[in-house]
């Protein structure tokens, strides 16, 4: 298992429960504590493995840099992914997305005993991988309001809707959006195997819904975020659907449960 160190710092009781149950069900367990400050030390961990699971104790951040080097190797699908999200709720929101639970106890459990699922992505034309939700235009980020002064009422900032961008989508060749009509938001997912999209336009009308193999934007310049992470701007990015573009350890679905 590959511990975080951010998690430590963040959680270390959590990351001290997950590690003895892990290391307790499983006689070759191996704890590796990653290096501040050194990216190679994922990379190490990673290539010293042998022949063991690799099991992600830690944030979004460290489950992503895990996923992005297997990837880059060619690896991510050879064996199931386990994964103990540790940290505030926003910074484990991949991970609870995919199923995996926030408890450190169950989530170890799950990794031992639970069954391995696939679990689809989106790959966009520069390899990187989009395990959650793709959404277009990336949130402004929030500014910070002057002090006021004590005879004031406090006022709740409002933070202003994204303005409409003219953006081009197109999903397996057919046109949802162009130029000449301003969306205001595209989000994309991997659904079923296939790429779920959904274009909200500027002028109110209703969302135009989606799913395909490939899914391609362009426009004069957007952002996006993908994964809690922001980039950009792009003039065009296409991404295709990865049916099964890796295992995870999940709990077992109890019978009767939807």
């Amino acid at each position: 298992m590959v511990i975080d160190p951010v998690a430590r710092r963040v959680d270390g009781e959590s990351v001290r429960i997950a590690r003895d149950v892990l290391c307790a069900g499983a006689d070759d367990a191996r704890v590796c504590l990653l290096e501040p400050d050194r990216p190679g030390s994922m990379a190490r961990a990673l290539a010293r493995r042998g022949e063991r699971r690799v099991v992600v104790v830690g944030d979004d951040r460290a489950l992503l840099w895990a996923v992005r080097l297997l990837h880059g190797r060619g690896e991510l699908d050879e064996r199931p992914l386990g994964v103990v999200p540790v940290g505030p709720a926003p910074t484990v929101a991949v991970a609870r997305s995919l199923g995996v639970p926030p408890d450190p106890v169950r989530a170890s459990r799950a990794v031992l005993h639970g069954p391995t699922r696939p679990v689809d992505a989106l790959e966009d034309d520069a390899g990187e991988l989009v395990l959650g939700v793709l959404g277009i235009p990336a949130p402004a980020p929030r500014t910070v309001p002057p002090p006021r002064s004590w005879w004031r009422p406090a006022r709740r900032p409002e933070l202003p809707s994204p303005p409409a961008q003219r953006l081009r989508v197109e999903a397996d060749g057919k046109v949802l959006a162009d130029l000449d009509h301003p969306v205001r938001q595209v989000s994309l997912s991997a659904e079923d195997g296939l790429a779920a999209v959904v274009v909200r336009p500027g002028s109110g009308a209703p969302a135009v819904v989606a799913r395909a193999k490939r899914v391609t934007v362009s426009g004069p310049g957007f952002s996006y975020r993908a994964d809690a992470g922001d980039r950009g701007p792009e003039r065009v990015r296409t991404w295709r659907a990865r049916p099964g573009a890796m295992r995870l350890s999940l709990p077992a679905v109890r019978a009767g449960r939807v």
